[in-house]
């Protein structure tokens, strides 16, 4: 039998099929339970490697924090992809020839002689990338901001802010020990990962040069940009959702709280009352016993034991609950303490 044939397979032929169905139908799919999205990995990686995306879309997916994963259909090939071609319809990110009106952020970077160390006509190479990047963010209506830490005095950058998301795009040498001319001229830029599980590395290769990709590199920030945003819309809604649920055990708390305090309040009552009518009991049994010894006692104990028993009766009625009709217990906001048994932690 081969793999294909194979009832695994043939499962997780059908789930990928349906996965990309509700993608195509529902546009994204939450995925909250966290050993359902182990099995959903092998899905998507099944779909992957049996050509069932649709055609020019991939399944991309976004970490919502406590709210799980998002799926989605994205456009085009994977950003991490071998093969880092430019594609056709990525929009071109023209690099000027002079450093000459460099956006503010560049120029202090360009000062700045203990950053971007490497070869003077490399680093005039990097600093025309930023500026072409910073220029291009600025048409587009975005913010340029310095890059606060670097990990080694060879990298400079820039950050691109694109919708309150700040995207960190880093220069550097690729080969800066290399004794190989051709090696050693090489400049990578890095995008920092931050909170997303997409690196972005562009390299100058023999396929096209690093001005090539500057308007990919741009677009990846936008996408970051929209998935951080998915992210903190993500989150925000599983936020809001615990405010829900925490609210409503409060509340179902504080209600059997509450019972807690007219069940207290019933014992207590219940207590009493069993407590007046062995009272009351015992003073019948002494009343019969002064009956029986009228006339036989001295008459100062007979007195004496009258009056405790007048005394007695009157406690058995100031004491017992039933005396006059009971009433509803008024209740009290209970405590923190009260509430902790109900809260399940």
């Amino acid at each position: 039998m081969s793999y294909a044939e194979r009832p695994v397979a043939r499962a997780r032929r059908a789930r990928a099929i349906d996965l990309v169905e509700r993608l195509l139908t529902e546009g994204r799919v939450r995925v909250a339970d966290e050993d359902q999205f182990a099995e959903c990995r092998k899905v998507i990686d099944y779909a992957k490697r049996h050509g069932l995306e649709p055609p020019g879309k991939r399944i991309g997916k976004v970490c919502l924090g406590a709210g799980g994963w998002e799926l989605y259909l994205a456009e085009g090939p994977h950003p991490n992809s071998r093969s880092r071609k430019p594609t056709g319809d990525t929009s071109v990110v023209p690099v000027p020839t002079r450093l000459a009106s460099v956006h503010p952020v560049v120029a202090a970077l360009r000062d700045a002689e203990e950053q971007l160390v490497m070869p003077p006509a490399l680093r005039r190479r990097a600093l025309l990338l930023l500026h072409a990047l910073a220029v291009e963010a600025v048409r587009r209506g975005y913010g340029v901001q310095e890059v606060r830490t670097y990990y080694s005095p060879r990298e400079g950058g820039v950050s691109l802010v694109v919708d309150g998301f700040a995207g960190s795009v880093t220069v550097k040498q690729e080969f800066p020990q290399s004794t190989n001319p051709e090696r050693a001229a090489r400049l990578v830029v890095e995008l920092d990962h931050g909170r997303t599980s997409r690196p972005g590395r562009w390299r100058d290769r023999k396929s096209g040069a690093l001005e090539d990709f500057l308007g990919e590199i741009l677009g990846e920030i936008e996408v970051r940009a929209v998935h951080e945003a998915q992210r903190r819309a993500g989150e925000e809604r599983a936020k809001a959702q615990r405010q829900i649920r925490w609210q409503a055990a409060m509340e179902e708390a504080r209600k059997q709280a509450v019972q807690d305090q007219l069940a207290e309040a019933l014992r207590d009552e219940a207590g009493r009352w069993r407590e007046a009518a062995v009272l009351r009991q015992y003073c019948d049994a002494m009343e019969r016993r002064l009956g029986e010894l009228d006339g036989g006692a001295i008459e100062s104990a007979l007195d004496s034991a009258r009056r405790w028993l007048a005394w007695a009766r009157d406690h058995v009625r100031t004491t017992d609950p039933l005396t006059r009709l009971p009433r509803m217990p008024d209740t009290r906001v209970p405590t923190s303490e009260e509430l902790k048994p109900h809260l399940d932690g």
